[in-house]
């Protein structure tokens, strides 16, 4: 669908990008893949920052699972994928309290979790296209009613986030000595569970379960290769996120080729050159 409009960029970018938003489609995947970017950025900073990224990866299987089961019951996949994911966040925050120590209760979750999947595509007896497309994204198949419930989302995601900022911080730097200090690290770890579930939820519209990293994870890795402060490097991992995501769907709009492809590749490519810059200067 991105190809059939334009087959070769102009030297004016304020054109193309005209061009190719009169297009209600390329739209709503600007402004969902925006919001997304933005979240994905600022959550999975903490996703890195706590060692937590197994976590994110974990529950985007959950995710696809929850779909499914939607599907299966003739429910909007969404809806699924936000139940499944919190779910899963919440209860491998109950079974391990320290993020350190959480591979294990991850991993068992995980497991059951894509037993419930499978089931459910086995019992599901139609075309389970729209859960089968969150494996590796639909972003330009987003109608305005998921722009506003990403954007509605989106939104209380980044305030919660806010107001946790400071102990989520501090918890995430040293997160025994948080503890000392009378920080709830538990209620803490719970809620910042629930928020990487609901951050992978809306994400995985735009990358698709399997390449979740792409946003979650590199991203934040590239930032914090590039500063140790913990609000600039919060900041550069949304700009990252931003930019990747921009260029992917601005790729996609001329060459025929999914825009997971375009966000996983060029993002990759900031991550090696940040390490090669790195490797250089050492």
């Amino acid at each position: 669908m991105s190809h059939f409009f334009a087959d070769t960029f102009s030297m004016n970018l304020i054109q193309d990008l005209r061009d190719m938003w009169q297009y209600a489609f390329m739209r709503n995947a600007f402004i969902a893949g925006t919001i997304v970017a933005i979240v994905a950025g600022a959550v999975g900073y903490f996703v890195v920052l706590r060692r937590s990224s197994f976590a994110a990866h974990s529950l985007s299987h959950a995710g696809f699972a929850g779909a499914a089961g939607a599907v299966w019951l003739g429910l909007n996949p969404l809806v699924g994928l936000l139940a499944f994911t919190s779910a899963g966040g919440l209860l491998m925050a109950a079974l391990g309290r320290k993020a350190a120590a959480r591979d294990v209760q991850i991993g068992t979750v995980l497991a059951f979790m894509l037993g419930l999947g499978v089931l459910f595509i086995s019992l599901y007896k139609g075309y389970a296209t729209e859960a089968y497309s969150l494996l590796f994204g639909e972003i330009l198949g987003v109608s305005r009613g998921d722009v506003v419930v990403t954007a509605l989302i989106g939104a209380l995601l980044l305030v919660v986030l806010a107001v946790v900022y400071r102990p989520l911080v501090f918890a995430s730097l040293d997160e025994d000595v948080a503890e000392a200090k009378g920080v709830p690290v538990g209620l803490l770890s719970a809620c910042f569970m629930l928020m990487v579930a609901v951050a992978t939820a809306i994400a995985v519209q735009v990358v698709g379960v399997l390449l979740i990293f792409a946003l979650m994870v590199t991203p934040p890795a590239i930032a914090e290769r590039l500063s140790r402060r913990p609000a600039q490097a919060l900041s550069l991992s949304v700009l990252v996120a931003l930019l990747v995501t921009w260029f992917g769907l601005f790729i996609s709009y001329y060459v025929p080729y999914p825009v997971s492809f375009f966000i996983t590749t060029s993002v990759f490519g900031l991550y090696l050159l940040t390490r090669g810059i790195a490797f250089v200067r050492k």
